[in-house]
């Protein structure tokens, strides 16, 4: 056989599956906390008197600009409004008609400070019919400040590499044979880098702060990268010099793990409408 002469060529795809493994599992954990953050845009569609109208709401925008709401309508006989407040404020409702463009119908949300929201519903009506696209359900939109995308894509990129990087120690200490040590270290510098470093970054240009979570906050991602990073500490002190101990690092992993899966944004930074002064056009 093959691979009794060269050993090495079995062990060589043994580790090649054990990364398409951990890169499977990092894939599908990243598009879960995509596809489930409060961030996340709405999409779905309604039928309102024989048509059936798609439709996207943003739940996340930047300070430069206003957001438009766009619907494609091909039935002209139907028009709407967006209803807006300021989030946990003590505004009155406002409303906004849609402007109709051939097929399209726009409408505007005012911009607002980084850290602000907006909760909103949008209306369509024809002849006596009138629904809301979300039901009883609003729609909190949340702005943040632009991030400059040499921050950004660094940082997204290596809190990939880290938690992949921890998927694939994992996976290692799994196999009797294999020594998940170095990729341990691995993890560590990634998640250091990505977390406290390009994420501090990140956030600052975001939301106006380096860091909202403990001791100085809840905000829910930096309490999520804190806990993170302590798991794999605590992996790495009990398999310092030549300590040896799996369970460690399988518990560092998969605590990383329950975490990153707990969607990205819950509980983030939030301007408080009610020390602020009222709504400005």
């Amino acid at each position: 056989m093959i691979e009794d002469k060269f050993p090495s060529i079995k062990i060589s795809q043994h580790k090649k599956i054990l990364w398409i493994l951990a890169i499977l599992i990092t894939i599908s954990s990243a598009v879960y906390q995509r596809l489930t953050g409060p961030t996340y845009s709405i999409r779905g569609s309604v039928t309102l008197e024989n048509s059936e109208i798609p439709f996207k709401l943003l739940r996340s925008e930047t300070t430069d600009q206003d957001v438009s709401i766009t619907l494609s309508v091909k039935d002209t006989a139907i028009g709407g409004y967006v209803k807006y407040k300021r989030f946990r404020s003590r505004d009155e409702w406002t409303q906004v008609p849609f402007q109709r463009s051939a097929e399209t119908l726009q409408a505007f949300l005012p911009r607002q400070p980084a850290a602000g929201k907006i909760i909103y519903y949008v209306y369509l009506s024809k002849n006596d019919v009138t629904l809301s696209l979300t039901g009883e359900e609003a729609v909190v939109l949340r702005y943040k400040g632009p991030v400059p995308a040499i921050v950004l894509i660094p940082h997204v990129l290596i809190m990939f590499l880290a938690m992949l990087f921890s998927n694939r120690t994992a996976l290692e200490t799994l196999d009797a044979a294999g020594n998940p040590k170095k990729l341990m270290i691995y993890t560590i510098v990634f998640f250091f880098v990505g977390g406290f470093i390009l994420g501090p970054a990140v956030q600052k240009y975001a939301f106006g702060a380096f860091w909202t979570g403990f001791p100085f906050g809840y905000d829910l991602t930096d309490n999520k990268t804190l806990i993170g990073m302590l798991g794999w500490l605590f992996a790495w002190y009990k398999n310092r010099k030549n300590k040896n101990s799996r369970v460690a690092i399988l518990f560092a992993a998969l605590l990383l793990l329950a975490v990153y899966l707990i969607p990205h944004s819950l509980l983030g930074s939030e301007l408080d409408y009610t020390q602020v002064g009222p709504q400005t056009d």
